[in-house]
């Protein structure tokens, strides 16, 4: 009978295994959710989560891992790559007013289903070293605080944009969990490095961050056209830009965005349908053309009714060129009343 590793050597041979599957770091914590919990519930209580009722759900299942996966002892976290082209690009592409700008990791293929066949993976490896074990896979799938639990791991730090930051990785990374009963060796959290820098916190264009670590998501960008599922307030239209999914804002001005690393994997290489496209265009797309191109997107779930409203509002603060007006002209009378609004909103600002 082969013998079982110890603690130390399965995590090292762990980390091993989760290199060769595209992850660039894997880190494990026996977490302690008691203080993140409070954090979540006062955040709630103040309002700031929006529309998103599914953050007041299951609050105890967040504060416990083992309330939401009975037998876990240990939580091992790691980190995943998306970016595939530099920063600068990503800017270049934001300052393109008659394009459409989409949040990175929309870009290519849904993360979800990536990161959750990796880590099936990783676990059926992890199978192979130690034998039968208790477990269940993450990837933003569950009540799971993820960011709190990957910094108890020693992955990173909280930004004060709330998101996790790496020194190697900046925050252009996925994270994904495996609970398990494994009592692996536990990494330690390391030091905050975001001195007195407040670049984030600055340049939203929403002014979402309310303060270092306080997102008020009712006015994040990213809330606005993906979670939000009625009218965009109109006083925050114009400060949308062109961003039609999703806002890289806080992350594209992070210095430590500049070690951010390129991911290796197709799965992410921005589809050809979404390369430099314009917004005229995106707008005039059916939602079977919608569909298809988008299909295994994490685009798709917004549906075409919101991508027309938030594409709508991204034509009004664009250029008033002829065929931006015609393009929305053509849906004035589109049969949803959220478009048509957004739509009569736009042409306005592009006659003003």
């Amino acid at each position: 009978m082969n013998q079982i590793p110890s603690p130390q050597a399965l995590k090292k041979a762990l980390k091993a295994q989760a290199k060769a599957l595209g992850f660039d770091e894997l880190s494990v914590s026996e977490p302690d959710l008691r203080e993140a919990s409070a954090h979540l519930k006062a955040w709630i209580a103040a309002g700031h989560h929006g529309e998103m009722a599914f953050m007041n759900t299951h609050q105890a299942l967040r504060a416990e891992p083992g309330a939401l996966h009975p037998g876990t002892v240990r939580v091992v976290s790691v980190r995943m790559p998306y970016l595939t082209h530099s920063t600068e690009a990503a800017q270049a592409q934001l300052d393109e007013h008659a394009q459409g700008y989409i949040s990175r990791y929309a870009l290519g293929r849904d993360y979800h289903k990536v990161l959750r066949g990796r880590l099936q993976q990783l676990a059926d490896q992890l199978t192979a070293l130690a034998g039968p074990f208790n477990y269940r896979v993450f990837s933003d799938s569950a009540p799971v605080l993820e960011v709190e639990i990957a910094r108890q791991s020693g992955l990173g730090w909280r930004g004060k944009h709330t998101l996790l930051l790496n020194r190697e990785g900046g925050s252009f990374f996925f994270l994904g969990e495996i609970f398990t009963d494994l009592p692996l060796a536990v990494d330690a959290p390391i030091d905050n490095h975001c001195g007195t820098c407040d670049a984030c916190i600055t340049i939203c264009p929403t002014q979402a961050l309310l303060g270092p670590y306080q997102l008020d998501a009712r006015r994040c960008i990213s809330y606005l056209t993906i979670e939000l599922k009625s009218a965009i307030p109109e006083a925050l239209r114009p400060l949308m830009g062109n961003r039609i999914y999703g806002c890289d804002d806080c992350q594209l001005v992070c210095p430590w965005n500049r070690f951010a690393k390129l991911s290796a994997l197709p799965d992410f290489v921005t589809r050809p349908a979404l390369k430099n496209v314009s917004l005229v265009t995106l707008f005039a797309w059916d939602e079977d053309r919608f569909n298809g191109e988008l299909a295994g997107s994490a685009i798709r779930r917004i549906g075409h009714e919101r991508w027309l409203r938030n594409i709508a509002v991204a034509l009004g603060n664009g250029p008033a060129t002829p065929e931006a007006r015609s393009a929305l002209a053509q849906r004035q009378n589109h049969p949803s009343e959220l478009v048509r609004e957004h739509v009569n909103w736009a042409l306005q600002q592009l006659s003003e």
